[in-house]
């Protein structure tokens, strides 16, 4: 049990746990859950049932099992795992761009919200984004130029997407795109679980002079239902010291800088 003292531990945090058992086991007991975390089993049992209605697992007596196919984890819940890795990966992402005016395109992510971060303390600099929730961390920051594009907003990844989105990029000259993705590997290049997600991703690289793949070491090695580009498509990627070293060497063979952030962001 945990000690009154204790921080709560948040729903997001929660329901990664969740989700991490049904990933490796299938399903989920609510007495052990609410014990491992320190919770009452009436807390367990109202996450499974907001998993339920998001049709991200299936209640039964006493827990849950998951579904019989492959779930992407809404960003609001993805938030808070490996933090400390996402935010040494922006760091070392941020490092080589220039200063003085530029132009900088940042896709939908959890790495790539740590990115935002550090780009709004930045000055002379245009960001051009089509997730909802980069857009919020940039909005009040004067001297940042804001550009969002149009398009038909995701729930799970909060991004726009669509036609609207592709044109508005289309139309932009970048200089630096950061990607979040949720696999890359030598062999299946960049993919992500929405196909109309790709779509603007693809056009965002093949608008940048520069792209920098930004994504934790789970991602690496992993090829998805949607192509976005192949790797020689991408100058570098940013990851952290938990990615198959074996694939990182296959990416790097295609001409791809691969740059390790540990937790001090070196």
């Amino acid at each position: 049990m945990t000690s009154p003292t204790a921080a709560p531990i948040r729903r997001s945090e929660r329901v990664s746990v969740i989700l991490d058992r049904l990933a490796d086991g299938g399903t989920v007991d609510v007495g052990e859950v609410a014990a491992e975390l320190g919770v009452s089993p009436a807390t367990i049992r109202r996450d499974l049932a907001l998993l339920d209605e998001q049709n991200l697992l299936t209640r039964t007596h006493g827990g849950a099992v998951a579904r019989d196919v492959a779930y992407e984890l809404p960003v609001r819940y993805r938030d808070s795992q490996s933090r400390a890795q996402k935010q040494a990966i922006a760091r070392a992402a941020l490092r080589t761009l220039p200063c003085g005016p530029y132009v900088v395109a940042v896709n939908g992510g959890t790495t790539t919200s740590e990115v935002a971060r550090l780009l709004a303390s930045r000055t002379e600099l245009t960001v051009v984004t089509n997730a909802l929730n980069i857009a919020s961390v940039l909005v009040n920051r004067p001297r940042v130029k804001l550009v969002v594009t149009g398009g038909v907003a995701r729930s799970n990844s909060y991004e726009l997407v669509g036609p609207w989105a592709e044109g508005t990029v289309g139309r932009i000259n970048i200089g630096t795109a950061f990607i979040g993705i949720d696999g890359i590997s030598a062999s299946g290049g960049l993919s992500t679980h929405d196909e109309v997600e790709a779509h603007i991703n693809a056009v965002m690289i093949r608008r940048a002079g520069r792209v920098v793949v930004v994504a934790d070491g789970s991602k690496v090695g992993r090829s998805l239902l949607a192509h976005v580009s192949a790797v020689s498509a991408i100058d570098e990627l940013v990851t952290d010291a938990s990615a198959d070293r074996r694939e990182l060497a296959a990416i790097a063979a295609h001409g791809v800088k691969v740059t390790l952030a540990d937790a001090a962001g070196r």
